[in-house]
């Protein structure tokens, strides 16, 4: 199946990239979660506005990118959540609460889609997370989570 990409998704492509998957994948993953359209000759002019509003928000050069990085290394990360005695945390810590995280400790502000994480964040104390920031440059930001 053909589709349009709306957001970056990891391993795919860059949001108004028209890349070909399997029906399922597609159908049961990207179009629910409005990561993807489904391509139409009517849906080619989408894809021009999508790549001009991509290119206003992401990091047009790796110097950039690398600047962003140094500032989003330097930054130390705290994140107040609840949790209960054992140390374990109510729900876990998302994207969305670590971007506005960084920004609250003084750090860049960060989409909370470029924000990586491998396991969710379930349990109190340090936490590696990364940000990629340009196709070739990733930053890791360490996070450490505190009872509230």
């Amino acid at each position: 199946m053909k589709i349009i990409l709306t957001h970056e998704v990891s391993g795919l492509g860059a949001a108004g990239d028209v890349v070909d998957v399997k029906d399922g994948y597609a159908r049961n993953y990207l179009i629910p979660r409005n990561f993807a359209i489904r391509w139409t000759k009517g849906g080619e002019k989408d894809v021009e506005q999508i790549r001009r509003a991509r290119k206003i928000h992401e990091i047009q050069t790796i110097e950039q990118a690398n600047q962003v990085k140094g500032q989003l290394e330097g930054v130390k990360v705290r994140l107040a959540v609840r949790s209960g005695d054992s140390g374990r945390l109510f729900g876990s810590v998302t994207p969305a609460d670590i971007a506005s995280a960084i920004k609250a400790s003084g750090g860049p502000e960060v989409d909370k889609r470029r924000i990586e994480l491998t396991s969710p964040i379930k349990t109190l104390g340090a936490h590696e997370t990364s940000v990629r920031l340009h196709p070739e440059v990733a930053a890791k930001v360490n996070i450490e989570v505190v009872s509230a």
